[in-house]
């Protein structure tokens, strides 16, 4: 379907404008949804790519794992609150952070022919993945120490000292996922475009 990632924009400013409106902390919720705008803005600067439809998918799928987590903050999505003493809900965001950019960067990578080999494609989409996971993290925490308590929502480590780490883990994990078991789904839709 050409005109999908209309559709999921649309969409996308609905969820946007739904999850302002009586969000827990207005501030955390800019800091939480600005990757959303960041990607929108990527798309409408690149829209000559056009990506396959499993990734358009993938990216409005993230879209409201980011806005469900600036609407309630992290730490305080309602559903995660009875799983454990510990709100996950994080996890799930930073699992996201390494699942749609692998497949988002896998198929830039195989389209603009920069990687041959399966193995170089692999470790290098995991090494784009990587970098961004701590690059979010390191602007977690310059914005933690530069808002003081407003920050602390966004930082969301709800005392858990390995924190940082575990949301690098999960983002490693969610790139490893979407390579091995969504490749030959995303193989196939590139294919048409080859």
């Amino acid at each position: 379907m050409k005109n999908l990632k209309y559709i999921f924009l649309i969409l996308t400013f609905i969820a946007l404008f739904a999850s302002y409106i009586g969000a827990k902390e207005p501030f955390t919720w800019w800091l939480e949804v600005l990757p959303v705008f960041i990607g929108i803005l990527f798309l409408a600067i690149f829209r000559k790519f056009e990506f396959t439809n499993f990734v358009y998918v993938v990216i409005f799928l993230h879209f409201l794992v980011l806005i469900i987590g600036g609407h309630y903050t992290y730490a305080d999505v309602p559903i995660f609150e009875q799983l454990s003493e510990r709100n996950n809900y994080d996890k799930v965001g930073h699992f996201m952070q390494g699942f749609s950019p692998a497949l988002i960067v896998r198929e830039i990578l195989i389209r603009k022919k920069v990687v041959n080999g399966k193995g170089w494609l692999f470790f290098l989409v995991l090494c784009f993945v990587m970098f961004g996971s701590s690059t979010y993290e390191l602007i977690e925490w310059w914005v933690s120490v530069f808002s003081g308590e407003a920050g602390d929502s966004f930082l969301g480590t709800q005392g858990y000292i390995w924190d940082t780490q575990t949301d690098m883990l999960m983002a490693l994990i969610g790139g490893v996922v979407a390579q091995v078991f969504f490749c030959k789904i995303l193989q196939r839709q590139i294919n048409q475009f080859l």
